[in-house]
Formats: structure tokens, C-alpha cells, sequence
């Protein structure tokens, strides 16, 4: 499965079946996820088969329902539009080996995840993994002249890109952001809401995909 194709398949899924996650699946993940630790000296964490950070009110409050895998999205403090950047192409690789997925900030117990948190680190957010009861719905999104503007008529590069990132995830669905062209460059900036630096990352991999890495450079 392509990037593009896995941004357009992916959709927040909240329940999920029992069948559990095939041996070579969790090494993908965790090869994608040693990956991107390297690249971005986060410390992202796979966990697998744990069912007690989805249990109680949050989880039940959030619509969760069996959830045994999910990934810690941890990292310095101040690391957060890195981890959103890092962590959906860690969510982006899980689509392409078939399975769903939801960024989850609020509707966990965090002290029930079995992770290793360094002095200086903080645990942001998780996503959930695993094979969904449903690939989930769309969701509906804001006109593309509201997230960008431009100096001259949007080249084709540029449209494919705010299109990618206007299928992001972002924190209720908000959309609160703004990519700006200016010559070959384009700025991303936040308009607001909970976890903005998370969702701009999650918006700055989308265009980067959308858009590709060699028509601009980032402001």
C-alpha cells in the first residue's frame, strides 16, 4: 500500500476485534519504530498485547473497546510537534500493513502503560493498534482555501499537499492550521486547540507526502 493510500484508508477506529498481531507484523513496527527513534531521539514505545491501559471510565467514556496494542508516543520535553511528525508515520506504516488505528490523548490511564520514561521525558499521547471492528468513517473537513494561502495561483505540487494534510488527524477534528507558500518555501503554523504542536506535526508529515519533499522546503 502506498503513503497516499494508507492517508486515504486510515480512519479513527475505536473498537476493536480480539485477532491478535502477526509476528511479522510486530517486527515491521518495531523496525519502523527503532527507525524513527534513531532519526528523531524520541523514545517511542511499541506495546503489545496489554489490555489495562484501555479499562475504566476514560476508556469506556472514549469509546475504546479491546484495545490490548498501542504505541507511547514519549519524548523530551518540548518534543511535541516531533512526536506528531514521527508518530504518524509510525501510524501511517501500521495502515500499510493493514491495521487501524486512533490517536488517543485523554481516554487512557497513562500510569497503567508499561513503558520506560527517562528523566526529561514526558509521555504525550498513544495511539491504538490492532484490526478494527470497522476501518472507521470519514470525517468531514474544512475547504482548502481556509488552511492555506499562497503568493501566486496554488501550483499542483502545493494542492496535493494541503489535500494530504487536510486528511491529518487532529485533536477534535479541528483542523487548526495554516500552510503558507511563499516561493519555494512553505510555512506551517498552528491556529490553536488541544495538542496544536502534536497536530502540526501530523499535518507537516501529511503535506510532505501530498505535496512531495523536493518541490519546497520547510519556513
Amino acid at each position: 500500500m502506498e503513503l497516499m493510500e494508507a492517508i486515504r484508508r486510515r480512519h479513527a477506529v475505536r473498537q476493536y476485534t480480539d485477532r491478535p498481531l502477526p509476528p511479522e507484523v510486530l517486527a515491521a513496527l518495531m523496525e519502523e519504530t527503532v527507525a524513527c527513534n534513531r532519526e528523531s531521539g524520541l523514545h517511542i514505545q511499541l506495546v503489545h498485547d496489554e489490555p489495562e491501559a484501555f479499562q475504566g471510565f476514560m476508556a469506556h467514556y472514549g469509546k475504546f473497546r479491546g484495545v490490548r496494542n498501542y504505541l507511547a508516543f514519549i519524548g523530551p520535553k518540548g518534543a511535541d510537534e516531533k512526536i506528531g511528525y514521527y508518530g504518524e508515520r509510525l501510524v501511517l506504516k501500521a495502515a500499510q500493513l493493514g491495521l487501524d488505528s486512533c490517536w488517543v490523548a485523554m481516554s487512557y490511564r497513562k500510569g497503567k502503560c508499561p513503558v520506560t520514561v527517562e528523566g526529561g521525558e514526558k509521555l504525550v499521547c498513544v495511539a491504538s493498534l490492532g484490526y478494527g471492528e470497522t476501518h472507521g468513517v470519514p470525517h468531514k473537513s474544512k475547504p482548502l482555501e481556509e488552511v492555506c494561502k499562497a503568493d501566486r495561483e496554488l501550483p499542483d505540487w502545493f494542492r496535493s499537499g494541503v489535500e494530504a494534510a487536510l486528511l491529518a488527524p487532529t485533536a477534535m477534528n479541528q483542523q487548526k492550521f495554516l500552510l503558507t507558500l511563499e516561493g519555494d518555501t512553505v510555512q506551517a503554523e498552528s491556529t490553536g486547540g488541544f495538542y496544536a504542536k502534536v497536530d502540526l506535526g501530523i499535518v507537516k508529515y501529511h503535506f510532505e507526502v501530498g505535496a512531495g519533499k523536493d518541490h519546497f522546503t520547510w519556513k
